[in-house]
């Protein structure tokens, strides 16, 4: 248990990289609450386990959880961690969360998605009505398991940096520079598996489905109609957090940025129009509340979230309430594709045999090769690959990762940041606290009452400085439909100690590579929502724009 030892040890004097816990602290420090905060602020603050954990005598599911977000999955059929694929997006949770913070810059060139840390996701659409294609899934995969061929080829897909000038010149009044980059993301139709030639026809002959989806509509995109985006994966750490706020409290924020309409765009139509919207998989639900989760709102609460979810579909591991692959969105494509493929044809019956070899699945082995792929792949009746007990470690994992302290709180230039971050109107989006309440844990998918095992955060005054709301901040190359949700700011500035990465890799595709390029990309655009406070920002003099990154970076 040597993994143990090293998450759960605490900060000592003298060690160097961690704060010894102290008294009289203001409560901004303690970002996560007593109950959810590491004083711990070494490379491997992320991976703490919070005091509610401790308390709770959850520790040895926490290491045991995080045992498994660290560790690759492999595509053994038998063993731990086994069941990789048949496709995938990445082997490991730390592929995409270095150390559990955030996704790491992304270099020019090649997209390389096999290198740990690259925590880019793909994002694939129709420009004309903001929707994904069906024709892959919603997080893209890239890689395939023999016989199988990875949807999209990785080594086709390049990641070009370009540069904007606002309307500043990109230069402070006092001289000093910055820089504005994005990422300009290339996928050719010969990367894609579902373009080839070979596939076309037997795609254009799917009919649509009853959900409404016009495959037909999709198919003509694969000539090269779609656009591609990159989006970043946050840091894991306080999610339990984030869940433990009342929906209540959410509501009455939209409630108030509706009623105070300072926001140029107003609120995302699918979750306010004028009341609490609520039905429908992207917008709130009226049994669970609010969507809390990823920069779209997909999800919430945690434990049917981004988390709960990446173990599952970023590997494709089933488990016993996921018996069926994540291949794409229409659910037959991909299906389809690999089914007339003649390499997959001619090694899937060998294939078989390894994945079913006692013949429990007589219907993946009928001898019509091409029927026995699509049943195979279509199933829902798959065997769990992930126990109950492994996804419930990992969850009380998910669940009990703790916030790092706030740093330099008596700093007086840190406190000079502080009270400018209100002052110019940071804070409106950027929310600094919320108190949770009760902290009643709820699984949308009844997942055999494994609730009770998770560690709870009741009645703590939180510090993630987001208003739980998404905007428009109308960048160049900007996120998929230009709705955004606040990105929480608690210890991303512990980013580049916790990874090794060169740069900050702030934003939602890693475009500003430190606190000034981020803020001033909140107002590149006059159309943005955080254009005011952004040229607050710009009007102050180099010592106080310094304040307010120090400030930003201390928390």
């Amino acid at each position: 248990m040597a993994l143990f030892a090293a998450v759960m040890v605490g900060c000592r004097p003298g060690e160097g990289g961690g704060e010894e816990p102290q008294t009289d602290m203001p409560d901004w420090y303690y970002t996560g609450g007593k109950l959810g905060t590491t004083t711990n602020l070494t490379s491997m603050t992320f991976r703490q386990p919070t005091p509610s954990v401790d308390n709770d005598g959850t520790g040895t599911k926490f290491a045991q959880g995080d045992q498994i977000a660290e560790k690759d999955f492999v595509t053994n059929t038998t063993g731990r961690q086994h069941g990789l694929g048949p496709v995938y997006v990445r082997s490991s949770c730390q592929h995409c969360h270095p150390n559990y913070s955030h996704g790491a810059s992304v270099p020019e060139g090649k997209y390389d998605a096999a290198h740990v840390g690259n925590g880019t996701l793909l994002v694939l659409y129709d420009p004309a009505t903001d929707a994904y294609v069906s024709w892959v899934a919603g997080m893209p995969q890239l890689f395939g398991v023999a016989p199988f061929k990875a949807p999209i080829d990785p080594d086709q897909i390049t990641v070009t940096w370009k540069t904007v000038q606002d309307e500043h010149g990109n230069k402070f009044e006092d001289g000093e520079a910055y820089e504005l980059r994005y990422p300009d993301v290339t996928i050719p139709t010969s990367a894609l598996y579902s373009a080839q030639a070979q596939f076309r026809a037997a795609l254009e002959a799917l009919p649509s489905k009853e959900s409404g989806s016009d495959i037909n509509k999709d198919i003509a995109l694969l000539d090269g109609g779609y656009e591609v985006r990159l989006e970043n994966t946050i840091g894991v750490y306080g999610s339990g957090l984030l869940d433990a706020i009342p929906d209540q409290d959410i509501i009455d924020q939209y409630a108030k940025e509706a009623a105070d309409k300072k926001l140029k765009h107003g609120l995302n139509p699918a979750f306010w129009d004028g009341s609490f919207k609520t039905g429908g998989y992207y917008k709130n639900d009226p049994q669970w509340g609010p969507k809390r989760f990823t920069y779209a709102l997909t999800r919430g609460p945690i434990m049917d979230a981004a988390g709960a979810n990446a173990i599952w579909n970023i590997t494709n591991v089933t488990r016993s309430d996921r018996q069926y692959h994540y291949l794409d969105l229409d659910g037959r494509v991909y299906a389809t594709c690999a089914s007339i493929d003649p390499e997959v044809q001619a090694a899937f019956p060998d294939f078989i045999k390894t994945i079913d070899p006692n013949g429990e699945h007589p219907e993946w082995a009928t001898g019509n090769v091409e029927k026995d792929i699509y049943t195979y792949l279509t199933s829902k009746t798959l065997p769990a690959e992930m126990s109950d007990d492994e996804f419930t470690q990992v969850m009380i994992w998910h669940r009990g990762l703790a916030v790092p302290a706030a740093r330099n709180v008596d700093d007086e230039k840190v406190l000079r940041g502080k009270k400018l971050f209100t002052q110019i109107g940071c804070d409106y989006c950027h929310r600094p606290t919320w108190t949770t309440g009760q902290d009643v844990v709820r699984d949308p998918n009844n997942f055999k009452g494994f609730t009770a095992a998770m560690p709870r955060y009741q009645n703590q005054k939180i510090w993630p400085y987001t208003d739980m709301v998404q905007h428009k901040l109308c960048m160049e190359n900007d996120i998929r439909t230009g709705w955004c949700r606040t990105t929480p700011l608690w210890g991303r500035g512990l980013h580049r100690k916790a990874t090794g990465d060169a740069y900050e890799a702030r934003l939602h595709d890693t475009r500003a590579r430190n606190v000034i390029e981020a803020i001033m990309w909140h107002g590149y655009s006059q159309e943005s929502d955080a254009y005011y406070p952004t040229q607050q920002f710009y009007k102050l003099n180099k010592e106080d724009r310094d304040a307010v990154v120090a400030f930003i970076n201390a928390i």
